[in-house]
C-alpha cells in the first residue's frame, strides 16, 4: 500500500491517503502460434526445431532452414488440433495421472538419471518434456477414437491386370481380348507370378489413381480401355464387386490413415491459426 501525505490549509497537521497499490499484470512468455486461441510457447517451438535438425542430420538428408521451420510449426499445429479435439470429446488427463505416466516413462527408462539425459540429449526442459508427454496422450486418445468411428468394410474391387510398356503392345492385348482370348490366360503371359492379380481394394488404395478410377468404372466381368501412366499402359478386368467387403490389414491402415489424413485437413481449414515466427 502507498501512503501519501498532504498539509491542510486551516489546521497544522498532516491529512494520510492510503492508496492501493496494483499488482503489474504478468507478462505472457513469447509464443510461436496460436491455435484457436491457444498459444504454442517460442521455447518449445525451438525445441521442436533443434529436436528435428538433429535427427535430419543423423540420417544424412540435408534440409533448409525454411522447410525444417515448417515441417515443425506443422507438426505442432496438428498435434495441438488432435488435442483440441480430444478435449472437446472428453479426454482428460489429471496431474496424478501424467506424474503417474511419467514415472513408468522414468522406470522403462532405468531411472530418474537415464531419463534427464534422455531429457538434456533431446534438448527439452523438464516442463517442456511434461507438456509433450501431456500432448502426446492426448493425440493417441484422439487418434484411436477416430480409428474406432471408421468402418471395417468399404466398397472394394477384385482386380486384374496386363500391363505394357507401350501403347502399341497394348493395342494388340486389346485385339486378342477381341477375338476370343480369355483375360486371365493374357494376364498369366505378361505375369507369370501372379497373372496380374491387384486383390481386392477400396478407393484411395492404389497409387495409380487412373488405374483405379479405371477398375471401379467396370462391374464383374468387364474390361476397360488402355490406361496410360508412369508405370505403363494398363488394362483392367474386374473379377468381383462388394460393397461392404472387409477391408484386409493393409487396406485398412491406408483407410484409416487417409480418412485422419481428411478429418485433420478439414479440422485445419476451419481452425484459426496465427504464426508469430518467419
Amino acid at each position: 500500500m502507498l501512503i501519501s501525505a498532504a498539509c491542510s490549509n486551516g489546521t497544522a497537521g498532516t491529512e494520510v491517503t492510503a492508496v492501493e497499490e496494483v499488482a503489474p499484470t504478468p507478462t505472457e512468455a513469447p509464443m510461436a502460434v496460436r491455435v484457436n486461441g491457444e498459444g504454442i510457447l517460442l521455447t518449445d517451438y525451438e525445441e521442436e526445431l533443434q529436436r528435428y535438425q538433429a535427427a535430419a542430420s543423423d540420417m544424412g538428408i540435408e534440409v533448409t532452414a525454411e522447410t525444417a521451420q515448417a515441417q515443425v510449426l506443422d507438426y505442432l499445429i496438428e498435434q495441438t488440433l488432435f488435442q483440441q479435439a480430444a478435449q472437446e470429446n472428453g479426454y482428460a488427463l489429471s496431474e496424478q495421472e501424467l506424474t503417474q505416466q511419467l514415472d513408468e516413462l522414468t522406470q522403462a527408462r532405468g531411472g530418474q538419471e537415464n531419463l534427464d539425459v534422455y531429457i538434456n540429449e533431446n534438448f527439452y526442459s523438464p516442463q517442456s518434456f511434461r507438456r509433450t508427454i501431456a500432448r502426446e496422450r492426448a493425440v493417441i486418445w484422439m487418434r484411436n477414437n477416430l480409428i474406432e468411428q471408421m468402418p471395417a468394410t468399404a466398397d472394394q474391387v477384385h482386380a486384374r491386370q496386363i500391363l505394357v510398356d507401350t501403347e502399341n503392345e497394348a493395342i494388340a492385348v486389346l485385339r486378342r481380348l477381341e477375338v476370343g482370348t480369355p483375360f486371365s490366360e493374357l494376364a498369366y503371359e505378361y505375369d507369370p507370378l501372379t497373372g496380374g492379380d491387384l486383390g481386392w481394394f477400396p478407393r484411395g488404395y492404389l497409387f495409380q489413381p487412373a488405374v483405379e478410377e479405371a477398375a471401379f468404372a467396370l462391374q464383374p466381368g468387364q474390361v476397360s480401355g488402355v490406361v496410360e501412366t508412369n508405370y505403363g499402359y494398363h488394362i483392367l478386368e474386374v473379377i468381383e464387386r462388394d460393397p461392404q467387403h472387409t477391408l484386409s490389414g493393409d487396406a485398412l491402415i491406408e483407410t484409416q490413415r487417409k480418412a485422419i489424413e481428411n478429418w485433420l485437413e478439414e479440422r485445419r481449414a476451419r481452425s484459426t491459426i496465427e504464426i508469430y515466427v518467419n
